[in-house]
């Protein structure tokens, strides 16, 4: 049952792999055998009853175990005596062709890391996308992976904190791209358009900014689970994460005005639209006028038994009509 939520399961000794395939009841024996030795686990959405024997074995919180597995959880580090209990929520930019009123942009999963005494337990849910990449890298440093299953969490952390920056540069393509239409020649109501993307910001902004104080705890070396070396590692991390929320923030602000921008723009059209109306109505009242004068059928009215009467009316209709026409256009009415 637990091997089919197991993605990954390996000994590491002095910051190598021991050579082999492992399966986990084996490892689950063997992590305490010597020091300088781990056992790192990756679980993709595990069952309460898939994740109680790896839970019994390294003697994981009930709470943190509960957490791990019903996920939904915000980003969080707990400890629970010598064990870290590290919540993250990854952020998977979603490709597009173009921002619409019902486009999903962001895409968010969790990643919860346990790391204590000889094990590091990684688990994943939703969309997170799969950590062998970070596995693979980490097996590549072994000056690094041998300082222990806190380097495992600085890889993990440095992970997501990278793909909020790469989802960064993309959702920054997306305002440029809104920001223009706004500005274009054409006439656009852009309004639910960026009204989604500012609640997938908020999403975004969500999954960033509960962060901050975990990072920071990491990083300022005051957890014994943390070496100094890892701390120094951390602080790199945390840096990045506080570029992030510096660009989510600038992207709140321009999006907040280009909203304000883009009702703006369509007040001044609606304005420009009632006047251009109101001075085609004011043209057309001139000969509506005339017309409802000498419409009105009385037997004795001027000119009314004149012979150049009628022409003259219409001379009179178009002159004026011709006056408005231009005191209009003169003034950008027409």
């Amino acid at each position: 049952m637990v091997a089919r939520a197991v993605v990954d399961c390996a000994l590491y000794e002095d910051g190598r792999r021991l050579p082999g395939a492992v399966d986990l009841s084996d490892v689950l024996q063997r992590t305490g055998e010597k020091d300088g030795r781990f056992v790192w686990i990756g679980l993709f959405e595990p069952t309460a009853e898939q994740f109680a024997e790896i839970a019994a074995a390294f003697a994981l919180h009930p709470l943190a175990v509960e957490d791990a597995v019903r996920a939904h959880q915000r980003p969080k580090l707990e400890r629970y005596g010598d064990t870290l209990f590290l919540v993250l929520k990854t952020i998977t930019y979603v490709e597009h062709e173009k921002v619409t009123a019902t486009s999903e942009i962001v895409d968010t999963g969790e990643i919860m890391v346990f790391a204590g005494p000889g094990f590091a337990i990684v688990v994943r849910h939703g969309s997170a996308k799969g950590l062998t990449g970070v596995r693979r890298d980490l097996e590549a440093s072994p000056k690094l992976l041998a300082l222990g299953p806190a380097a495992v969490l600085y890889a993990v952390a440095d992970h997501v904190v990278d793909g909020y920056l790469e989802a960064a540069d993309s959702f920054e393509r997306d305002v440029e791209e809104l920001e223009a239409a706004v500005f274009s020649a054409e006439r656009t109501d852009d309004s639910a358009r960026i009204y989604q993307l500012k609640r997938e910001l908020l999403e975004f902004k969500r999954a960033v900014a509960p962060l901050t104080v975990p990072l920071q705890r990491l990083a300022d070396g005051t957890l014994p689970q943390v070496s100094a070396e890892i701390a120094a590692y951390l602080r790199d991390a945390a840096d990045h994460h506080a570029q992030t929320k510096e660009r989510i923030l600038a992207l709140d602000e321009l999006i907040s005005g280009i909203l304000d921008a883009g009702m703006a723009r369509l007040s001044v059209q609606q304005n420009t639209d009632m006047r251009r109306i109101s001075a085609w109505a004011a043209l057309a009242a001139v000969p509506t006028m005339v017309a409802g004068v000498y419409g009105m059928n009385f037997d004795y009215m001027p000119e009314l038994h004149w012979t150049f009467g009628y022409p003259a009316a219409v001379a009179f209709t178009a002159t004026v009509c011709v006056f408005i026409f231009r005191a209009f256009r003169r003034n950008d009415w027409l």
